[in-house]
């Protein structure tokens, strides 16, 4: 190589080298941002779907134990901690839509005075993706 054919190399090499230009950088933003506006609002349906599902087995498994306790002392809980206490569920559930334990809401049995908890049923507030209230569950 020649010593002219050189130099016309070395620059074509550096011309080639600089980088991107701000309008390239600008489209892949952009593509990038449309994307992202795409996935984001599915995502967190996702998650809503989730949490309503999660809901829904914690009230299934608390109302199981409490049918469970029933049938083995013929009497309802106190409270939710006497199922912890007596071993019928290792830990009161999160109620995953408030991100609380404290939230479940005990319905006493008919004719007892208001004594013992023969259901449960979230304290959360707010509809679920079928319009039915949290506390109705």
């Amino acid at each position: 190589m020649r010593s002219g054919e050189w130099q016309v190399a070395v620059r074509n090499f550096h011309r080639l080298s600089r980088g991107f230009t701000l309008i390239e950088l600008l489209v892949v933003l952009t593509v990038l941002a449309v994307l992202a506006g795409l996935i984001a609002p599915r995502y967190l349906d996702r998650v809503d779907d989730a949490r309503e599902t999660v809901l829904r087995q914690n009230i299934v498994g608390l109302r199981t134990a409490l049918d469970q306790f029933y049938r083995d002392k013929a009497r309802y809980p106190t409270t939710l901690e006497e199922l912890v206490s007596e071993r019928y569920i290792r830990a009161i559930p999160l109620d995953p839509v408030t991100d609380r334990f404290d939230t479940w809401v005990p319905i006493a049995p008919k004719g007892a005075d208001g004594k013992g908890v023969f259901d449960v049923k979230s304290g959360a507030i707010g509809r679920s993706r079928d319009g039915s209230e949290y506390a109705n569950w």
